[in-house]
């Protein structure tokens, strides 16, 4: 079962699910996803994870949990939702997959649950001190799942993501509203927006704008599969997804200017609370114990991927 597959990263696992031979089961209630987002092949159920219980059995092999609300500003101005949907929602997932005799589980994470780190790659020992709701909400359930892991023997693994990007055939990024760096500045290609905005110039940066770690949707996916073939009974592995490098804003948007050959304005705005200046990722812990390696971290490919989805989409 593949909870949130027709949203973005969903929709991407779950195609790569079904093309490695599983039978995929998707159970969204299309707030955020789109019923045209989960892959053909795909069994689709419209339902809330609260209610998970109605549909897993003993003959799903393991779940695969993207379902949570992840927008940060909503979540300091609503709170509330994200405990319940992200930290309630995944409560009673996991009184579901216990009471049905599923005991395998991939958890869709964050690296939000860092907070503000230093300058260095982060690794899964780094301190976790999140900034926002969302990135406290999925700090959480992470440790639930530990707990659940420890009493019951549940066998879990916590993805932690860094930036997702790029696109997968049909699948690719369509947030309603959209926050995301890479889909922002294609809107100004396409002419939907008039600017990107840059948050801030003045960072201790190569170029003073903040750097990021930008992974691309299919190496992601590659990782739930592999992370579904180790997990291992009564243990809760935590991995770091990120290609151990970083790109800061500046180079994103020449990097879009050079695949669209279009001008993309900036217009410099003040430093955003809260934005980290380096935020990139270790995977040495997702190479040892998954075996995974991405293969897609050249960022003209990922910004390729993205825009050719892109004008698909808008036809």
């Amino acid at each position: 079962m593949v909870t949130g597959g027709a949203g973005y990263v969903g929709g991407v696992v779950a195609a790569h699910l079904l093309e490695a031979g599983h039978e995929v089961t998707v159970l969204d209630d299309l707030s955020t996803g789109f019923r045209s987002g989960v892959p053909a092949g795909a069994a689709f159920v419209e339902g809330r994870i609260q209610d998970a219980a109605e549909h897993l059995d003993p003959s799903y092999d393991g779940v695969l949990h993207f379902a949570a609300s992840s927008q940060v500003g909503e979540s300091v101005v609503n709170p509330g939702k994200y405990w319940e949907n992200n930290v309630g929602g995944t409560l009673a997932l996991l009184a579901a997959m216990r009471g049905a005799g599923v005991r395998r589980l991939v958890f869709s994470s964050t690296a939000a649950t860092y907070g503000e780190p230093g300058d260095g790659p982060l690794t899964e020992s780094s301190v976790t001190a999140p900034t926002n709701p969302y990135g406290a909400s999925k700090l959480a359930v992470d440790h639930m799942i530990a707990g659940e892991c420890a009493a019951h023997g549940l066998a879990a693994v916590s993805l932690r993501y860094f930036n997702v990007a790029g696109a997968y055939g049909q699948f690719g990024e369509l947030h309603d509203p959209e926050t995301h760096l890479i889909p922002l500045v294609l809107q100004v290609a396409l002419g939907e927006r008039e600017s990107i905005s840059v948050f801030g110039e003045d960072y201790p940066t190569p170029d003073g704008t903040c750097v990021r770690d930008y992974i691309h949707v299919a190496d992601l996916a590659e990782a739930h599969l592999a992370a579904l073939r180790v997990a291992a009974e009564g243990e809760h592995l935590v991995c770091n997804l990120g290609n151990g490098s970083g790109f800061s804003v500046r180079e994103v948007i020449e990097t879009v200017r050079k695949v669209t050959g279009k001008e993309i304005p900036e217009v410099v705005a003040p430093r955003r609370a809260g934005d980290p200046a380096f935020l990139v990722a270790s995977a040495r812990t997702a190479h040892e114990r998954l075996g995974w390696t991405p293969t897609r971290s050249d960022l003209t490919g990922i910004v390729t991927d993205a825009w050719n989805f892109t004008r698909a989409r808008r036809g």
